[in-house]
């Protein structure tokens, strides 16, 4: 976890702001082209505007009197798109010139208030009804990490979410799970069933031998203490695969 320390709000600027002539103030156009973005975002929200700019209404409020353009557009070519740029991880944005602790922390709120809310959406919901959002949420969450993760939604009688708990991280390729764990913790929560979700970074959702091999051993683990598997899907970037829907369960 980073830890920032409490400073005042001026040590967290990532650059000083450049001297200008007119008593310390932003130059005009500068302020001309913050107000036409935020009109624009008032009237039309965020489908009337490209991913940079919406990027740029962010930096705004982490650098606040410079043009913050050239940085949008640095960060969406290195990263490609606005999501990809709000869930990278710290030490990657900050390799970028212009990015600091400002930038940072603003881009990492945006993401666990997105986070928060999709994940609202989902505990304490019946899953039938509520499977789009949930769908969403896991998306929200995991579809742009570079790294795989290992998450179990755990549900009782009435297929209503109980619990989202990450079960492990690993690499770009591989996460270590533990069928015993998963189902222990099932027990400890008096869950009665179990969905299953992990990542892939690659973008590709399609099952590989071991996702195969996993998810059978925790099938078998659930049956023997009278737990049900409901599915496991596999988050790509732009797509999902479900495991009961493609026949793996």
């Amino acid at each position: 976890m980073t830890h920032f320390s409490e400073q005042p709000l001026p040590f967290l600027l990532d650059e000083a702001p450049a001297a200008n002539p007119v008593g310390g103030r932003q130059p005009s156009y500068i302020v001309d082209h913050r107000q036409r973005l935020r009109a624009r975002f008032m009237a039309g929200g965020a489908s009337a505007m490209p991913d940079y700019e919406l990027l740029e209404l962010v930096l705004f409020r982490a650098i606040p009197r410079r043009d913050v353009k050239p940085l949008a557009r640095k960060l969406m070519d290195r990263f490609g798109d606005f999501n990809r740029v709000i869930a990278a991880p710290e030490p990657r944005l900050r390799d970028i010139k212009g990015v600091g602790d400002a930038v940072v922390i603003e881009f990492k709120v945006v993401e666990a208030a997105a986070q928060r809310m999709a994940r609202a959406k989902v505990l304490r919901q019946h899953v039938v009804s509520s499977w789009d959002a949930l769908v969403d949420y896991c998306h929200t969450s995991m579809a742009h990490r570079e790294t795989e993760q290992f998450r179990v939604l755990y549900l009782d009688r009435k297929n209503v979410v109980i619990a989202d708990e990450e079960q492990g991280k690993g690499t770009v390729d591989h996460v270590p799970v533990y069928p015993r764990e998963v189902a222990k913790r099932a027990l400890e929560l008096n869950a009665s069933a179990l969905i299953l979700v992990h990542n892939h970074p690659s973008g590709d959702p399609t099952p590989s031998q071991s996702d195969i091999a996993m998810t059978d051993q925790i099938a078998a683990a659930c049956d023997a203490l009278g737990l049900s598997l409901h599915d496991h899907l596999i988050i790509g970037k732009s797509r999902e695969l479900s495991f009961r829907a493609e026949g793996y369960l």
